[in-house]
């Protein structure tokens, strides 16, 4: 069944003030043109034949008027008997252009199926823009109406009213579409505004042209069918346009400007329904993306790929009933609004139905293709409440149904990884690195200029500095000279002064008597006063970024610093080594989670840049602790970006022999998931890294269900246990048994052992008992700024294990 036209409803709550609109502009009709219309009936005997040519014409004309489809609601249908009802105003007078207008609404109302109170109202809308038109000619000089010739001011008078017309009847209309629509009147009012113009503009323009031929002879007043055919043609070329420009070429199916403006519309009719209590306020957006698309048209060529297209959108046609709206976005990208929905599993309900459409093989030449996708659901007004925020929120969840190898997923704020707050995040993170790249260069005294460039194609300006000494606080807007200060402990205070070459030289020239009272200490603060990476001890008083001479207000962004986590030897109780662990005070959220860092860096360019910035770092701190006579092996982790050129290899390389470190201080901890994600194009990079002496650690061993085959062909050296089996081992007995076995494995692979997240004495002794090399954790000391990892060396003892475990009081957690 067909559905009534909802310009002949009028939404409930609106009814009292719009009946009472419509009330007044009909009785102000009434009162304008009543005088007229009196006048006209005594001299309808002496009207001349011209002017019943142009009623009969305006009346057929507007039996069949021009609707542009799809137009906004305060948009009106194109009536000729607009030009011959103005140019019977101009010739005969008021009375006769409200009776034969009246006349012509009726027929296009029935013509039209148009409710009687919209035909009413319509007719007093033109009896009012009529009435309008006509005041504004009474105020020329005359002449207009007894046939004398024209002067200036008559046709200027003629031209004010075609104005006076066109704002009467265009704000009667808008003003009724608000009455009845609520706030959308406005934007849909302006954007219909050109159009009217045009084609009710080019119909007044006629009607004068209409007066002058009919004065000639009434033959020559159907001649103006020949511009008004133009008219009409002009109105419907501009909307056929205007539907091409909203349909996808090859499916036919609405395009993403379609979509635009069928959300923008549903939105604003959900958000009045909601107004008015009513239920079905929710509006989903699904998007979708096909599944192996991409292979289809490498293997097979673009043309079988387009014929998949036209199919795939004729499968989604058929599976989504109307009203609801299904368009290509451009390439293998869908989308389908879903309007009127409680609840979210209505939305997910239509999804299964899509995803069981595409399920069937697609046979294209004789050859079945599968053409699964993955569909992202957000829904109004959870999610967003505009189609910009829909979009991209849909967007999200498609792409965590990929990751999750899911064909559904409504969209969560966890999986939004590129929020407005991380991109804001990732642009701090950005600058406060470009700032100390900047400051690495300046304090060097010269830089040689380099390019980084992510996956994402970015490109990052920086500079890598030829030669610098290993005490320069490199991401310093300007060089300053360290400050001196005196620590009470002199055993500590000399190990410190001797691991900084600057600090170790600034107390030798400039304060040798501070220096002989017990060691200098150059302190240094990064954000918020904590210490940096050339360990500097803690400053408050020091000022920040914000606050030094010649920094911009409102660019700082915080401090990047390194921290270090001891690695003991088990049986001896010996530091063997640090962990480098990176870390990010930021001036308004203090310290940034770690895995959100990555997570925020890993889908940029700005990963390359932030690798760069801890190799440098972690090597030139282990050049400045081997002038101390510490010779720790520090550990630090990297990117699976960072793994796939070779860029870090040579980055290495370099750092090290300028630094004069030796390879093996040095070490690459990958994960599991890094292995997993391109195994030939890392197995290529740390295959150079080991050539050059570097050691390779598989990290996180056993979450990332890698193929033990990794251990045997990688070139590693360390197998380090993950935290989550090693918390729970003194708790767990399956857990301890994964924590043995793996140390079993790696021991018979001859490789080294660390285990990560000790903190505990039970699980140290486990460990020792199970023959793991070495462990970390908060069982002998947490992460800490390199100072403060000189002093914790200073003060520490080494803690050698006695004894065994009985590992029969470890419970066996319930079967899984």
């Amino acid at each position: 069944m067909e559905s009534p036209d909802p310009r002949n409803l009028v939404p409930p709550g609106r009814t009292a003030q719009f009946s009472a609109f419509v009330a007044a502009v009909l009785m102000v009709a009434l009162l304008v043109s009543a005088n007229g219309l009196v006048s006209f009936v005594s001299a309808l005997p002496d009207l001349p034949a011209a002017f019943w040519t142009m009623a009969v014409l305006a009346v057929a004309c507007d039996a069949r008027p021009f609707l542009p489809p799809g137009r906004g609601q305060s948009s009106s249908a194109v009536f000729p008997s607009t030009c011959f009802t103005f140019a019977i105003l101009l010739g005969w007078g008021l009375g006769p252009a409200v009776a034969v207008q009246a006349v012509a609404v009726v027929a296009s109302g029935v013509r039209m199926r148009h409710a009687p109170w919209r035909t009413a109202f319509n007719a007093g809308q033109y009896a009012c823009s009529l009435a309008a038109a006509y005041a504004i000619t009474r105020l020329g000089p005359g002449g207009i109406y007894d046939g004398a010739a024209l002067g200036w001011t008559d046709i200027t008078a003629i031209g004010g009213a075609g104005v006076a017309w066109f704002a009467v009847n265009y704000g009667l209309v808008t003003t009724a579409v608000r009455l009845r629509f609520g706030e959308r009147w406005w934007p849909n009012a302006w954007h219909g505004l050109p159009f009217e113009l045009l084609s009710t503009g080019s119909l007044l323009l006629l009607a004068p042209v209409l007066v002058t031929a009919a004065r000639a002879s009434a033959a020559l007043v159907p001649l103006v069918l020949v511009p008004l055919f133009a008219v009409y043609r002009m109105a419907r070329l501009t909307v056929e346009q205007h539907q091409l420009a909203a349909l996808d070429p090859l499916t036919g199916l609405p395009n993403r400007k379609a979509l635009l403006a069928e959300v923008n519309e549903q939105v604003h009719r959900h958000a009045e329904r909601a107004a008015r209590g009513e239920s079905g306020t929710r509006l989903a957006l699904l998007l979708i993306d096909l599944d192996r698309f991409k292979n289809v048209n490498d293997a097979l060529g673009h043309a079988v790929g387009d014929r998949l297209l036209v199919e795939v959108s004729a499968r989604l046609t058929d599976a989504v009933a109307s009203p609801q709206m299904v368009a290509r976005l451009g390439g293998d990208e869908f989308a389908i609004v879903m309007t009127g929905i409680t609840d979210v599993s209505e939305a997910r309900s239509l999804a299964d139905q899509v995803v069981e459409a595409l399920a069937e093989p697609v046979p294209l030449d004789g050859l079945p293709l599968d053409v699964g996708g993955s569909i992202g659901i957000a829904l109004f007004p959870d999610h967003g409440e505009d189609f910009a925020t829909l979009m991209r929120h849909a967007d999200v969840a498609m792409y965590d149904a990929k990751h999750r190898n899911d064909t559904v997923a409504v969209y969560t704020a966890e999986s939004d990884h590129n929020s407005a707050e991380r991109l804001g995040l990732l642009a701090d993170l950005r600058r406060v690195l470009e700032v100390g790249a900047s400051g690495r260069a300046d304090g060097s005294g010269s830089a040689e200029a380099t390019t980084v460039r992510g996956g994402d194609g970015a490109v990052l300006s920086t500079s890598a500095p030829l030669e610098e000494p290993a005490g320069i606080r490199w991401w310093s807007r300007r060089r300053r000279r360290p400050r001196l200060l005196h620590h009470d402990d002199e055993l500590i205070a000399r190990i410190i002064t001797g691991a900084d070459p600057t600090v170790r030289r600034a107390a030798r020239d400039g304060e040798p008597d501070a220096a002989a009272a017990g060691g200098a200490v150059w302190s240094g603060t990064g954000g918020g006063g904590q210490p940096d990476l050339g360990g500097g001890g803690a400053d408050p008083a020091a000022p920040t970024v914000g606050d030094r001479p010649g920094a911009e207000p409102g660019t700082d962004a915080g401090e990047i610093m390194m921290y270090y986590q001891p690695q003991v030897a088990i049986a001896t109780g010996e530091v063997v080594g640090v962990e480098a662990l990176l870390r990010w005070r930021h001036p308004r959220r203090g310290m940034v989670d770690p895995e959100e860092l990555i997570r925020v860096a890993e889908q940029s360019a700005v990963m390359r840049l932030l690798t760069r910035r801890v190799v440098d770092d972690v090597v030139e701190q282990l050049a400045k602790w081997s002038a101390a006579g510490l010779g720790l092996r520090a550990a630090l982790n990297v990117s699976v970006r960072d793994l796939h050129t070779g860029e870090i290899a040579d980055q290495i390389a370099d750092r090290l022999t300028r630094y004069g470190v030796a390879p093996e201080r040095l070490q690459l901890e990958i994960t599991e998931g890094a292995l997993m994600a391109d195994p030939r194009r890392v197995l290529t990079t740390i295959t150079r890294l080991h050539r050059i002496g570097v050691g390779i650690a598989l990290d996180d061993f056993g979450t990332g269900y890698s193929s033990l085959q990794h251990l045997r062909r990688l070139p590693l050296s360390e197998v380090k246990v993950d935290r989550s089996f090693v918390l729970g081992m003194t708790e767990d007995a399956d857990d301890a048994a994964i924590v043995r076995s793996t140390i079993e494995l790696a021991k018979a692979l001859g490789l080294r052992v660390v285990a990560e997240g000790v903190e505990d004495e039970r699980t140290w002794r486990m460990l020792h008992a199970a023959g793991c090399d070495a462990a970390q954790g908060w069982f002998y000391a947490r992460p800490m700024p390199a100072e403060e990892l000189v002093a914790w060396l200073a003060r520490y003892r080494p803690l050698r294990p006695l004894g065994g475990h009985d590992e029969a009081e470890i419970p066996r957690r319930h079967a899984r």
